[in-house]
């Protein structure tokens, strides 16, 4: 696994964004505008996976 860093951005009082490097977007297939579900794994892990209808 590859590790790289990246730096947090704030967006505006609500809203912080982080850059995911283009080797991974293309790995998984993801497009711009693609809706992704993030969940809080704890102790600094985020888990982002592809958006599901329910």
């Amino acid at each position: 696994m590859e590790t790289t860093t990246r730096r947090l951005v704030k967006n505006s009082s609500y809203s912080y964004s982080v850059n995911i490097p283009k080797s991974i977007v293309d790995k998984y297939g993801w497009r711009a505008k693609q809706k992704l579900s993030i969940k809080d794994k704890g102790r600094g892990l985020l888990e982002i996976r592809d958006w599901k209808k329910r």
